[in-house]
């Protein structure tokens, strides 16, 4: 079985150059992350507030792509276009929401397994 964001790991490794509390607090903040990133844009898509979603994004685009966590940025792009052309009603915004939320539960899980 192919393992999900096998480069996490070793991506960490190298940031935090063998210091192991470091690397313990660094993952522990990109499980953070995710966490609130998940819950914001919930609350968001529910709220129909496209600032908060903007805002959400915006917070985490550094540390997704400093751990290339491409899938989910992807998805975040995709949600972006989605509500900017055809709003948050669409058929296609619910499927991006439900891609999206499942996307980060993958990450949340292999992050948490580096804890």
């Amino acid at each position: 079985m192919e393992q999900i964001y096998p480069e996490l790991e070793q991506l960490i490794s190298e940031m935090t150059d063998g210091d192991s509390e470091f690397k313990k607090e660094l993952t522990f903040a990109i499980h953070k992350g995710l966490l609130e990133l998940k819950e914001v844009y919930a609350e968001g898509s529910i709220e129909k507030n496209e600032v908060k979603l903007q805002q959400i994004r915006h917070k985490l685009k550094p540390t997704l792509a400093m751990f290339e966590l491409f899938h989910i940025t992807e998805e975040l792009q995709n949600g972006k276009e989605i509500i900017e052309n055809q709003g948050f009603e669409c058929p296609e915004f619910a499927i991006h929401y439900e891609n999206l939320q499942s996307k980060l539960e993958i990450a949340i899980k292999r992050v948490f397994e580096l804890t």
